[in-house]
C-alpha cells in the first residue's frame, strides 16, 4: 500500500461525485483558475503543467491540480492533508454552501487516513486516525461503508514471522478503509480492487498550478524541514492486499 491523497471536491445537489467523475468534462480554464484563486486567496499562483486525478491526487507541496466542469469543482493539494478535517479553512467550507463538499486525505508512510463530508456547509462526518496517534477525530455518524470496519470484520492480521509483534493498535487498517471511502465518496480507488462502475481517475484531466503562501516559509526552508523529518523516520513499511482480502506486510524483495 503506497497510496497518498489530498483532495477536496464540491458537487451540486442531486449529482453525486462518483457519477459525475465517471463521465468527466474537460477543465474549464477560466473557471478552474477562479477556483484556485478562491481556494488560495492572496497566494502567489502561476500556471504549471497539467495532470490527471490518478497521478496528481496528492501533488508535492507548492503544487495544486484542479478542474472545474459542470457540477464539479475539485482541487488536489498537499495543504488539505490536515489531522483534523473539521478545521479545514472556513473559506473552503463556505464555498460549499448549497453543495456537498468532500475531503479525502491519506498517507501510506504513517498509515494515516482522514475524510470528511459537509452538506450545505454543515459538517456531517469527519474521521481521522492512524496507528501511532489513534483516533484523532471522529465526528458525526459513521457512513454505512464504515460499519464493517468498526464491527471488527476487517482486522489487521499478525505479520507472519514476527511472533513478538503486538496487536495492531486499531480495529482495521486505515488505508484499507481509505480506499473504500475513496470509492464511496469520489467513485474510484488508487490501490484497492477495481469495480465495474468505478470512475477512471486517469481520465479526469486536471490543470496544474504552483501555489506559494507569501506568509509561509520559503520553499528551500520547507525542503530542509522535510529532509530533517525524513531522516528521523524509520524504514518505510509496504503492505499488499491478499486474495482473502487481508493486508500483509511485504519486503522489497517480495516486489521483485
Amino acid at each position: 500500500m503506497g497510496a497518498k491523497t489530498g483532495v477536496i471536491a464540491y458537487s451540486s445537489p442531486g449529482n453525486p461525485l462518483p457519477r459525475l467523475l465517471r463521465t468527466p468534462g474537460r477543465p474549464d480554464e477560466t473557471a478552474t483558475r477562479a477556483l484556485i484563486e478562491r481556494s488560495f486567496p492572496g497566494w502567489h499562483i502561476t500556471q504549471a503543467e497539467p495532470g490527471n486525478l490518478l497521478d496528481h491526487i496528492r501533488p508535492p507541496e507548492d503544487l495544486a491540480y484542479a478542474t472545474s466542469f459542470p457540477g464539479v469543482d475539485l482541487v488536489c493539494c498537499d495543504h488539505f492533508m490536515i489531522d483534523n478535517p473539521s478545521q479545514l479553512p472556513a473559506h473552503l467550507i463556505e464555498a460549499g454552501r448549497g453543495r456537498r463538499l468532500v475531503l479525502h486525505a491519506m498517507h501510506s508512510v504513517v498509515d494515516w487516513l482522514a475524510f470528511a463530508v459537509w452538506e450545505d456547509g454543515r459538517l456531517i462526518r469527519s474521521l481521522s486516525l492512524s496507528p501511532d496517534s489513534g483516533v484523532i477525530e471522529n465526528l458525526g455518524d459513521p457512513f454505512p461503508f464504515e460499519l464493517p470496519y468498526w464491527n471488527g470484520e476487517h482486522p489487521v492480521l499478525p505479520t507472519p514471522g514476527r511472533p513478538d509483534e503486538g496487536p495492531y493498535p486499531l480495529p482495521f487498517h486505515p488505508l484499507e478503509l481509505g480506499e473504500d471511502a475513496l470509492r464511496e465518496l469520489l467513485g474510484f480507488t488508487i490501490e484497492g480492487s477495481i469495480e465495474p462502475d468505478d470512475a477512471e481517475p486517469e481520465d479526469v484531466e486536471l490543470l496544474g498550478f504552483t501555489v506559494i503562501d507569501p506568509d509561509g516559509p520559503a520553499p528551500e526552508e520547507r525542503r530542509a524541514q522535510t529532509e530533517e523529518l525524513t531522516a528521523q523516520m524509520g524504514e518505510p513499511r509496504i503492505f499488499r492486499y491478499q486474495p482473502d482480502g487481508s493486508v500483509k506486510e511485504v519486503t522489497w524483495d517480495d516486489l521483485g
